[in-house]
């Protein structure tokens, strides 16, 4: 008999330890679940749902902005703050992935000196995201081998 795979049975006391859950729920459709349950839909691309290439970009400009926001935040409240995640997924001899992976932030700020101490800290606040801050944009350029296995049957 097959582990079962249930939030409660996932539960492990590492403080770094993260998990998401999916489960079918057709042949071309999946929910996400996390440990706060909070879900997440997710498609083959023939609806309007989330492909996982697409939640990967999501991930990216999503950990990226919550640290851009986090930083400046800390001067200013942007006014406006929006990403935008973009690649090429390609096929080679690596096999499928994305590729010239980029994110691109469009953010503003008040007038008058906190908006200026904030615009002051973009361009640094942008490579630390880069360079060291955002898990997800680190884990993809830095690489680490996906496991994939099957819990029997």
């Amino acid at each position: 008999m097959a582990p079962d795979l249930t939030a409660a049975d996932a539960v492990v006391h590492e403080p770094t330890h993260r998990w998401v859950d999916l489960e079918q729920t057709d042949p071309d459709h999946y929910r996400a679940t996390n440990r706060r349950g909070g879900e997440l839909r997710v498609g083959a691309g023939d609806d309007a749902d989330f492909t996982p290439v697409e939640l990967l970009l999501a991930a990216l400009a999503g950990c990226g902005a919550i640290d851009l926001a986090l930083i400046t935040g800390k001067r200013a409240p942007a006014t406006s703050l929006r990403a935008r995640a973009e690649g090429h997924k390609i096929r080679d001899e690596q096999g499928n992935r994305m590729s010239d992976l980029q994110v691109t932030f469009d953010v503003a700020f008040p007038d008058g000196e906190a908006g200026d101490a904030a615009r002051a800290v973009l361009e640094r606040t942008v490579r630390m995201i880069e360079d060291r801050l955002c898990t997800v944009g680190r884990t993809v350029t830095v690489g680490d081998h996906v496991r994939y296995r099957t819990t029997g049957e």
